[in-house]
Parts: structure tokens; sequence; C-alpha cells
């Protein structure tokens, strides 16, 4: 663990030292689908963060659908392998919608290419599963402070954050579009999911494929499914 103690210099600090006397925080969002991995890490911030309010998910569907009713909360705190997302899809679906909350996902799954890609799509933090409390503690506090909790990593791959860049100017509607033209949907579904209408659909489209850079909604599918990490080494503990 000596690389993540570099990360966030938390070696030996108590959850009061690393956060302060005074931090406190409306809601924290944990999205993971083990129900040992949510209680485990919410008696960590519970330690944290004086005063915390815990929301918990287990997909992915389940944390938008908290986020949407909810606006009180400020972080995620989210595992990259549950129903509904596989790898960054559901990080660059939570940046994507809800831009004003901080995520930091927590994984079992620490290969440095990986966590290169989690930081190029917007979260705010790595922090391994396998982390001491003193650590999560004190990466949590980085994070709260604004900053970034993260090793030291190789460049990204300039794709990648081409591709984030782009993602990026989708408004919150277009990324929902998005996603379900990568499930495969039709524009009708499309439509009566998201309860607007065809031309809206199509409207969104167009837009959709000039801010990515693609020609058809194949294209912006194969885009979006790129961000699904399960052929590359990703620990099924997410």
């Amino acid at each position: 663990m000596d690389r993540f103690r570099t990360i966030v210099a938390a070696d030996g600090l108590s959850f009061g030292a690393a956060l302060g006397e005074d931090r406190s925080m409306a809601r924290i969002l944990i999205a993971d689908d083990h129900p040992l991995m949510r209680r485990a890490l919410a008696g960590v911030v519970a330690e944290c963060v004086d005063g915390v309010e815990l929301v918990e998910a287990a997909s992915l569907d389940e944390a938008r659908a908290h986020l949407a009713d909810d606006p009180a909360i400020e972080l995620v705190l989210l595992d990259l392998l549950m129903p509904g997302s596989h790898g960054l899809v559901g990080l660059a679906a939570v940046r994507a919608e809800y831009p004003g909350v901080a995520v930091v996902v927590v994984s079992a799954q620490d290969d440095p290419a990986i966590v290169a890609r989690v930081l190029a799509y917007g979260a705010s933090g790595f922090i391994p599963k396998r982390a001491r409390p003193e650590e999560f503690a004190a990466a949590l506090a980085t994070v709260l402070d604004g900053g970034v909790a993260a090793p030291p990593l190789p460049a990204v791959d300039p794709d990648d954050r081409a591709l984030a860049a782009r993602l990026a100017t989708l408004t919150p509607q277009q990324f929902r579009v998005l996603r379900l033209v990568a499930e495969g949907r039709l524009n009708k579904q499309i439509a009566d999911e998201l309860g607007i209408g065809e031309r809206t659909i199509k409207a969104h489209l167009s837009a959709i494929f000039d801010r990515l850079k693609v020609r058809n909604r194949t294209q912006a599918g194969v885009m979006l499914r790129s961000l699904d990490l399960s052929g590359e080494r990703l620990d099924r503990r997410g």
C-alpha cells in the first residue's frame, strides 16, 4: 500500500486529523452491489464525516434515481462493476447527468491504466478497496477539499482524453439519449422512456453526432461502449 500512501499522505492520520474536526457534508451516495461492502464503506464514512447522511444504491439505475430525486447528494462513492455499469459507463453517466456531483471510484481493480482512465473521465479520486481506513479518510478529505485523490500515473491515452472531452460537451439529456442508443433502443423507445417526442430525439441525435464527430447511431453507440472495461483486467469484485 506504499503507493497509495504517497497519493494522499495518509499514514498515521486519525479520522479527525485527516478531515478536520468541523468537517461535515449533507449526503454521500454509496453505489456498490455488494451489501457487505456498502456497510463497510458506510461505517468508515460515518467516522470520517460528522453529521453525514448516507444513501445506498445497488445498481447504476438506482444510483441515478437517487441523484435525480435528491439534489443534496454532493459525493458518490462508485463501484466500477455493478448492474447497469461495466467499467467507465457508470462514471461517465453520473458525470454527464449530474456534473455538480463529485465522484470517487472505490474499486478492487487498481491497475494504473484503468485508474488513469477513471480520472480522464472525470472522477475526483480513486480509492482501492484494499485501502486502510486512515488512507480512505485522507483520500476523502482531499476530495472534499476540492482536490484529486490519485496515484502518480502514466500519461492518459490521447484517444481517451479526446473522447472524454467530447462526452463532456453533451448535455445531461443528450447523454441519456446516447446511453439508450448504445443499448440498441429505437427512437420511439427512447422517446417513450424519456417522455419526449421523437422529433426531439432526432434533434438530440443530430447534436450528439456533431459533438462526438461521428456519422451515425452505430458509431455513437460503439464510442460509448468503448468505456466498458469487461475486456480488460477488471476484477469481478469491481
